[in-house]
């Protein structure tokens, strides 16, 4: 596990450094946020928080080629030339967005070019979410992971929404992403735990982690769209490439008695909160006859503003919950369910209290009141 580590010790301290010479150029540039109604800060912030993190990453991708016992997972360079094709795309339109707020159609397209880089260079959807069904038609699988990556690019992209929220969920729910592969791999395979998966968890914690110190609240700059789009896409690569090796973790499953489609399952419980923010705006939006794409003030993280949470308390409140279901996910592969299920469960109750006694307290208020 140590050469993970280094590398997502790289990707954090390149970010961190990176950060603050990109928050001067946000703001040389002009290129910072403007106060809008939905909006919760007060301040002018820089944008393109994101292009540190890009940087990062990106840097961190390539030490780890550097390092031998990695190289393994270099011996195709399609398919990283094409994650890092397909983050650089999203970097840029990112960047565009943020600069001059492109119109929400060609944000799609871009997303839709991202995706089809991840196909052509091989990372794909190959594996179905209902027992152990293989997706053989070659249309069907671009098609579905168009699907998958768009749907987490915008996932992550509506829950960027306070202070640190989205670097937070997403280092949550990377980090278990990344101890669920390393130790899946490291049961299957006594001498070598390299894994594409773990490698791309890595970098996106580290670049999570050395992003948070300049972006929890207080922010001092945010990733902005560039940054947003951009955890979606790496999360989304990280995923598919499971689906795409799930043949090696049959026998490991069997074994386990867990089913074979828990690799695709999930990350869906390690994007359960973001993914759950992203239906509901959609229903929500298209049930007033708006656009999927537009804003609006209805997300988790404004409905516990409005229920008298702070920033800060809101903000680590959803941390909570991303890390219930993120790390009670993976458990079920390592640990007995019983304890899991327990465990998750007493979780679960003790966040849905916390979520909900404000809105209680103002019930019996009212109630009381003459």
């Amino acid at each position: 596990m140590i050469y993970f580590l280094i590398v997502l010790a790289i990707s954090a301290v390149v970010t961190f450094v990176l950060t603050p010479p990109v928050r001067r150029l946000g703001m040389h540039l002009g290129i910072y946020t403007s106060i809008r109604a939905r909006d919760i800060h007060t301040q002018v912030k820089p944008r393109w928080g994101g292009l540190a993190m890009y940087g990062g990453m990106v840097v961190a991708l390539g030490a780890a080629s550097l390092i031998p016992y990695l190289s393994g997972l270099f011996e195709e360079p399609a398919r990283i030339a094409g994650i890092v094709g397909a983050m650089t795309l999203i970097l840029l339109t990112g960047l565009a967005d943020d600069a001059w707020d492109i119109h929400w159609v060609t944000k799609l397209a871009a997303q839709v070019g991202a995706a089809t880089i991840l196909v052509l260079s091989g990372t794909r959807l190959e594996v179905a979410p209902m027992g152990r069904f293989e997706l053989d038609d070659g249309l069907l699988q671009a098609v579905l992971t168009v699907f998958v990556v768009v749907a987490t690019i915008n996932a992550f992209n509506f829950i960027d929404g306070l202070d640190g929220l989205a670097a937070g969920v997403a280092a949550i729910g990377g980090a278990a992403f990344f101890l669920y592969s390393y130790m899946l791999t490291l049961q299957l395979h006594e001498f070598t735990v390299s894994n594409l998966t773990t490698l791309l968890m890595a970098v996106l914690v580290g670049a999570c982690l050395g992003f948070l110190p300049h972006n929890f609240h207080p922010s001092s700059v945010i990733m902005g769209d560039t940054g947003a789009m951009l955890l979606g896409t790496v999360m989304a690569a990280g995923a598919l490439v499971v689906t795409s090796s799930l043949e090696l973790y049959e026998e490991s499953f069997r074994f386990m008695n867990v089913p074979a489609y828990m690799p695709v399952l999930l990350p869906l419980a390690v994007m359960v909160l973001p993914m759950l923010d992203l239906v509901m705006a959609v229903a929500r939006r298209t049930a007033r006859g708006a656009s999927p794409f537009s804003p609006d003030r209805g997300h988790l993280h404004h409905k516990l503003l409005d229920a008298g949470y702070s920033h800060p308390q809101a903000v680590l409140l959803l941390y909570m919950w991303a890390a219930i279901v993120a790390f009670g996910g993976v458990s079920f592969n390592f640990i007995p369910w019983q304890w899991v299920v327990l465990s998750a469960g007493g979780g679960l109750t003790a966040a849905a209290v916390l979520t909900f006694t404000p809105r209680f307290r103002r019930l019996i208020r009212r109630k009381g009141a003459p």
